[in-house]
C-alpha cells in the first residue's frame, strides 16, 4: 500500500470489529472485509439486480455488480491520488449495494411503501442489516463482522429517528460531523459512476440520442472533443470516447479540489478530517455539470414511458408478493417464518431476490398452472 496521510484510516486508528476476531494474516483488516463482502451471497446476487433496465431487457446492459464494479474502480484511484486507504474504499465500494432489492430505485420504493407502519424500508439500512446480521457463513457471529469503518460507510443517508437506533454508527448524524473521507470518496465515486454509465446504457437502449445530449453542456463539450480528434468517428466509439472524457475530468477535478480542500483546512488527523464541513467535493463548475446531467437523465431516461411501465410492474410484483407474504407467511420458506416483526422478514426476503427470482415468485403465486 502507498504511504497513507496522516488523516486517513488505519488498522491502528480504526474503532476495529463488533466481535472479537483473529487478525488476518498477510493481509490488513479491510482487505478481509473487502474480501468477505466479495464472497458473500448478497454480492452474488448483485449479478442479477437492476442498475436502470431490468435483468432480462438485454445481456449489455450494466447490473448493480457491475455497477458496483466500476464504483470500486473509481473510487481506489481517487484515493490513491490523495494518500487515503485504498482497501477501505474499496470495501465500501463493492458492499454500498447490497441491500437494494430487485427492480432498482422501482422495488426500493415499492417496498418502502409496503413498509409504512413497521418502519419503512432504505436500501444503505438493510444492506448494513446484510453484513451485520442476515449473511451466514461463519460459526461464532451472525453478518460479516466488519470494522466500524466499512459499516459506517455503508451507511449513507439515515434520518435521525433510525440513527438513534444505530449506537455509535449513528453518532455523526446526530452530532452533524462527516464520515471518514474514503467514505466521502465512495459516494461521489457512486454519482460519477451512475451518471456516466447510465448515458452510455440510455444510448446504447435508444431511449436517448446523441442529439439531446448536445443539450447537456459536459457531453457537448467533450463529443465536440472528440470529434476534432477524431473527424469521422461515430457509433460506439464516439460514446464511450465522449463517456471516458466526462469520467476523467471528473475524477481529477474531484482529486484537485478535495486536496485543495484539505490544504485549506489542514487536518491533523482523522478526528480533525471529520469536523466541519465536507472534505471531499467537487468545484463548483462541475458540481453544476453534474446536476446538470441529472435532470436530463431524470427527464428523458428515468421517466421514459418505457422504462416506467417496467417501473410499474415491478412496483406491482414487489407490493403483490408482499401482501401475499405478509397475509400468510405459511407461503415463506421457514426460515422467514417468525413469531415477531414478521413484516421486518418479508422485507429481508424480497429485497434479496433478483429480478427474475422475484418474478419467478410472483408467477407461483399468482398464475394458475405454476408451482
Amino acid at each position: 500500500m502507498h504511504e497513507l496521510a496522516p488523516y486517513a484510516v488505519t488498522t491502528a486508528n480504526s474503532r476495529g470489529r463488533r466481535h472479537n476476531d483473529e487478525p488476518p494474516s498477510h493481509r490488513s483488516e479491510f482487505q478481509r472485509d473487502r474480501d468477505r463482502i466479495v464472497h458473500s451471497t448478497a454480492f452474488r446476487r448483485l449479478e442479477y439486480k437492476t442498475q436502470v433496465f431490468v435483468n432480462h431487457e438485454g445481456d449489455l446492459f450494466r447490473t448493480r455488480l457491475t455497477h458496483t464494479l466500476e464504483v470500486a474502480q473509481i473510487a481506489r484511484g481517487i484515493a490513491r491520488a490523495l494518500g487515503l486507504n485504498e482497501d477501505l474504499v474499496e470495501a465500501i465500494s463493492l458492499a454500498h449495494d447490497l441491500g437494494h432489492t430487485p427492480f432498482g430505485h422501482a422495488g426500493q420504493d415499492a417496498l418502502n411503501e409496503c413498509m409504512q407502519g413497521h418502519g419503512g424500508f432504505e436500501h444503505n439500512l438493510q444492506s448494513l442489516r446484510i453484513v451485520d446480521l442476515l449473511e451466514e457463513r461463519y460459526a461464532a457471529f451472525d453478518g460479516l463482522n466488519l470494522t466500524f469503518e466499512t459499516r459506517e460507510g455503508i451507511v449513507k443517508h439515515c434520518s435521525l429517528e433510525n440513527a438513534r437506533q444505530l449506537g455509535e454508527l449513528g453518532e455523526r448524524f446526530m452530532n452533524r460531523t462527516q464520515p471518514t473521507l474514503e467514505a466521502q470518496i465512495c459516494n461521489f465515486a457512486d454519482e460519477i459512476a451512475y451518471n456516466n454509465h447510465d448515458v452510455d446504457d440510455g444510448l446504447r437502449s435508444g431511449l436517448i440520442s446523441l442529439e439531446q445530449l448536445q443539450d447537456v453542456n459536459l457531453f457537448a463539450r467533450y463529443v465536440s472533443e472528440v470529434r476534432t480528434a477524431y473527424p469521422g468517428l461515430g457509433g460506439r466509439r464516439l460514446v464511450h470516447e465522449t463517456i471516458r472524457r466526462m469520467i476523467n475530468i471528473l475524477v481529477c477535478d474531484l482529486v484537485e479540489t478535495t486536496a485543495s480542500n484539505i490544504d485549506r483546512h489542514k487536518p491533523k488527523d482523522l478526528a480533525e478530517a471529520r469536523l466541519g464541513e465536507p472534505l471531499v467535493g467537487f468545484s463548483e463548475e462541475l458540481r453544476d455539470a453534474q446536476r446538470e446531467m441529472k435532470r436530463f437523465l431524470h427527464k428523458n431516461l428515468y421517466q421514459h414511458f418505457q422504462v416506467l411501465r417496467m417501473t410499474s410492474k415491478a412496483q406491482r410484483i414487489v407490493s403483490e408478493l408482499f401482501s401475499a407474504f405478509l397475509s400468510d407467511p405459511r407461503l415463506l420458506p421457514p426460515q422467514y417464518q417468525v413469531d415477531s416483526d414478521q413484516s421486518r422478514r418479508v422485507a429481508d426476503y424480497i429485497a434479496g431476490m433478483t429480478d427474475r427470482y422475484a418474478m419467478k415468485e410472483h408467477r407461483r403465486l399468482f398464475a394458475v398452472g405454476e408451482i
